[in-house]
């Protein structure tokens, strides 16, 4: 009976967050009335960030113009800027840190105003010997590694997981006793979609940006990109940008050499973040192209020492703001084709 109270109360408390968090997304009258105006002006390029420093970046280009009239339009505690970008219309938020921020900005750019399509930015870890700190990566597909199954150390394996991880193998020394911690099972994404039967999910590993835009983002290889933090702090050689590899993203900041490999073994992802494929899912359902620009800041617990995000995080976060801009002008001035 105690059982069934506190599952009733936990399903309320669920229930009210959730229909708190809708109502604090609606618009007020006014608000609804300037969004609407602002809507028969575009349609913009939504653009999408995390966390303090890569819009400090962004927006110290200079590159970005607010709109004179209604530079901006606050929405659930978010700023929507509202501007121009070398003369193409845009919308930039700061979404914050974690995939629920991740996917609730991203729906609420698309449902509310008149948007062609989302361009995902910021920083992140590498996960590929080949790339060094200060690269820009644009990659073709992410997957959701936070999916897990974890399973007692006896547990049976599920043959429908796509990869395991078993956390005896990495005892010191090997094989010694046993690890109460057992194994992990990573599960596939669900997907609903517009262009799917309703109510009927497709189970996927790997969710794919705009293959029109990955390929207008293949012209930036070779583009210019900064090598020093300041005079007295510079990378060994100049940073390049790689189009096409994939990406990882899940809730956790990963600072674990162990953990890096084993996800850059198993699941070949090249770079390690905490938002991307939350945005590239939500396009993907609502059926608008999308496209993520990532620099790396460190690597993600394989190096010796301090992580260095604290150090490179300003030029990485630089030069994907550079690798932004790029692309951005070289996107048609008007209609944007979907996926």
């Amino acid at each position: 009976m105690a059982e069934k109270q506190v599952a009733l109360c936990f399903t309320a408390l669920v229930f009210f967050s959730l229909l708190n968090f809708y109502v604090s997304a609606i618009p007020s009258k006014q608000t609804g009335l300037l969004i609407k105006e602002l809507n028969r002006r575009g349609p913009y390029i939504g653009l999408i960030t995390v966390y303090a420093p890569e819009e400090k970046a962004f927006l110290s280009t200079g590159a970005f113009i607010p709109n004179p009239k209604h530079p901006f339009v606050d929405l659930s505690g978010r700023r929507f800027r509202v501007g121009t970008v070398y003369g193409k219309k845009v919308i930039y938020v700061k979404c914050g840190v974690g995939m629920v921020n991740a996917a609730a900005t991203a729906q609420q750019m698309l449902d509310l105003f008149a948007i062609k399509g989302i361009v995902h930015f910021g920083i992140s870890g590498n996960l590929n010997n080949s790339l060094s700190i200060g690269d820009v990566v644009i990659p073709k597909q992410f997957a959701h590694t936070g999916l897990w199954n974890w399973m007692n150390p006896n547990g049976t394996v599920d043959p429908t997981d796509v990869a395991h991880l078993e956390f005896g193998n990495y005892n010191v020394p090997q094989g010694d006793g046993v690890n109460l911690l057992g194994q992990i099972g990573y599960w596939t994404e669900e997907i609903y979609s517009v262009s799917g039967e309703p109510n009927n999910p497709v189970s996927v590993l790997w969710v794919e940006v705009s293959r029109k835009w990955l390929k207008l983002a293949a012209s930036l290889e070779g583009m210019e990109l900064e090598r020093c933090v300041n005079s007295s702090l510079c990378l060994p050689e100049n940073p390049k940008l790689v189009v096409g590899l994939s990406g990882s993203t899940s809730n956790i900041f990963m600072d674990n050499a162990a953990y890096r490999d084993f996800l850059s073994e198993t699941f070949k992802v090249s770079s390690s973040d905490m938002e991307s494929s939350a945005v590239v899912m939500t396009c993907l359902s609502n059926g608008f192209p999308s496209l993520v620009i990532r620099g790396m800041s460190d690597l993600a617990g394989g190096q010796s020492g301090e992580n260095t995000i604290d150090k490179f995080g300003s030029l990485a976060a630089l030069n994907t703001a550079k690798a932004v801009l790029k692309f951005i002008s070289k996107l048609p001035v008007k209609g944007v084709a979907r996926v």
